[in-house]
């Protein structure tokens, strides 16, 4: 099969789908790798290296797109990609279609063999492709936060680990997922007082015992979402529900009510956002203020980190695509079921039940 790895053209993006190890990884299996001159500079990969691991350079993202059978992206195609969608072509990347109602008509429309690395699910429900990003998004969440709450970006002014003689700030976090996990570890290791709030009582177990009591643990309700939201400085949004919108747990009326100058990072926003309030931003202006709060709501967040993100990803990604190259998506869905989860669209038709659900539009599996 003949891969292709274009530019990422979403705006301030400088993750690419694949290292040049991954590039071998398919080469040595008897693929061809397309990749477009300058995809992997922004994450500080030459050409070069992609050229002496196998891979074909080719200058325009047209021929990448239209020689291969197979296009590795990062982030969904963006308008002026969606000439390039055709029937048959296999597209695997972050979809997100639960918030992408335009692409979701273009790739049913095309008939498009689309995957997205977010709804590649395991049996015990956990979302490996995900996961990295993830990882990433709740370590950059904290940083973010505590830029967000600096007076001259509209904040309280306060430091999350506090000083001498002053309390430290409080932080929020909505979700004890991968996300909330790991922006909880950063801020208990900053010094913040920090609470967690989570439906499963076993992911706050975990966190409560590896943070050694450190954080407080809270099972998630409306009353008590909204009692913490309003003496919190810093709100960590990471509610995920995989292929569907992210419920919004933050309404409006509680961001009216929290302390002016406190902050909301949302990392479910590629999934619509846990805030009502919320709307997507970019890194270039990252943040806005609505109600006296700061909302930091950046799409691609582990885009500021463009070099960790993309090897993290091509680490997570790489054994997936190459079943699916070897086999095609059929057979290597029939065999591995996290692939089937991965599906959202063929031939036409919607096969995620729960991307159908919020496209209001029928589910087909084509294994069924």
């Amino acid at each position: 099969m003949i891969i292709g790895v274009p530019t990422e053209i979403k705006a301030e993006e400088n993750r690419v789908a694949l290292t040049p190890a991954g590039v071998a990884a398919f080469c040595s299996h008897d693929h061809t790798v397309l990749v477009q001159s300058g995809a992997g500079m922004g994450s500080n990969i030459t050409d070069a290296a992609y050229r002496a691991a196998g891979a074909r350079i080719v200058t325009s993202a047209a021929a990448v797109w239209q020689r291969a059978g197979m296009i590795l992206k990062v982030k969904e195609p963006q308008p002026s990609e969606f000439r390039f969608l055709r029937p048959g072509l296999i597209l695997f990347t972050y979809l997100h279609l639960a918030a992408a109602k335009a692409l979701a008509r273009e790739l049913i429309s095309r008939r498009v063999t689309a995957l997205g690395y977010e709804t590649v699910q395991l049996k015990d429900g956990s979302l490996p492709l995900l996961a990295p990003m993830s990882e990433v998004a709740g370590r950059l969440a904290i940083q973010a936060g505590a830029w967000s709450l600096q007076a001259r970006n509209g904040g309280r002014g306060v430091l999350l680990s506090g000083a001498s003689g002053v309390r430290p700030g409080k932080v929020m976090i909505l979700g004890a997922g991968i996300a909330g996990a790991n922006a909880c570890q950063v801020a208990v290791g900053v010094g913040a007082e920090v609470t967690v709030l989570d439906v499963d009582a076993a992911r706050l177990r975990y966190l409560h015992d590896i943070l050694g009591g450190h954080v407080t643990t809270l099972m998630s309700n409306r009353a008590l979402i909204e009692e913490e939201l309003l003496q919190s400085d810093l709100v960590i949004g990471a509610v995920l529900v995989p292929g569907a919108l992210a419920p919004k747990l933050i309404t409006a009326a509680m961001v009216a009510k929290m302390k002016r100058g406190a902050a909301i990072v949302d990392l479910s926003i590629d999934q619509g956002g846990s805030a009502e309030t919320s709307r997507p931003t970019t890194h270039g202006k990252p943040t806005f203020v609505r109600d006296g709060v700061v909302h930091y709501c950046v799409t691609n967040m582990p885009g500021a980190v463009p070099h960790t993100s993309t090897y993290a990803l091509t680490n997570a990604t790489l054994l997936y695509a190459l079943d699916i190259a070897d086999r095609g998506v059929l057979e290597a869905g029939a065999l591995n079921q996290a692939i089937r989860h991965g599906l959202n669209t063929y031939d036409g038709k919607v096969t995620h039940p729960a991307v159908a659900d919020t496209l209001k539009l029928q589910s087909h599996s084509p294994w069924e």
